[in-house]
């Protein structure tokens, strides 16, 4: 298998997070409007997701910036995000690298109607779970952040079998814990999460389904 990288992480823990007052915030509730993906989930309350998803210049950069030279993406490069929700990432490694080929699809129509008006690339409505329209080794990097582990364990076979069959290099970032304090917050703050799992069990259902790419691990400390 691949490497454990340390890309997103940095950015995830720069937001503080109040977790006992998600879990006591009718949190069942929350968690079926967070399962929409759209409009309440990514720029309606707090409650129903991320309270507000706005594009800020720069903030995805290092992300974008790390990816594009640790798989030496370059003009021509194919460069496939599966979840990509409003496309932020994919944005800004068209600012850095404008002749990448650059697509993302995603399950909400909230998200991919909210693109950064200048994103050049091609976004589509599509599952993760299901089988993708490409062609084996089709993309130079496949990229999925905090996607799989809205996927029940019985699809991630599909999902990860697939982004192993049309990426020549591949990058999985999924939420998870090594401990009980990090489980219980994960637990309290989760709302679309279908998979919960520590950082062992991960890695074995990578090798389990067959997938060779780098990953990273995000907590909730």
């Amino acid at each position: 298998m691949g490497q454990l990288l340390n890309i997103v992480t940095p950015l995830h823990k720069a937001t503080r997070r109040d977790y006992l007052a998600r879990m006591n915030d009718d949190k069942v509730a929350c968690m079926l409007k967070a399962k929409e993906y759209e409009f309440d989930y990514w720029d309606g309350d707090r409650r129903y997701g991320y309270g507000g998803y706005k594009y800020l210049p720069g903030r995805w950069k290092p992300v974008a910036q790390a990816l594009i030279e640790r798989y030496g993406l370059k003009a021509g490069s194919r460069v496939l995000d599966v979840g990509c929700g409003k496309a932020f990432l994919l944005y800004e490694m068209q600012l850095l690298e404008p002749g990448l080929e650059l697509v993302g699809f995603d399950i909400s129509r909230h998200g991919l109607a909210s693109r950064h008006p200048d994103f050049k690339g091609t976004l589509f409505r599509y599952r993760a779970q299901d089988r993708y329209p490409w062609g084996d080794k089709h993309f130079d990097l496949v990229i999925s952040l905090a996607t799989l582990h809205n996927l029940k364990l019985y699809e991630l076979q599909t999902a990860l079998g697939e982004i192993e069959r049309v990426g020549k290099h591949k990058y999985v970032m999924v939420e998870s814990y090594r401990n009980e304090q990090e489980m219980f917050n994960l637990e309290c703050w989760a709302l679309t999460a279908e998979t919960l799992l520590d950082t062992a069990t991960w890695i074995w259902l990578f090798e389990h389904f067959g997938y060779t790419g780098d990953y990273e691990f995000i907590y909730f400390e």
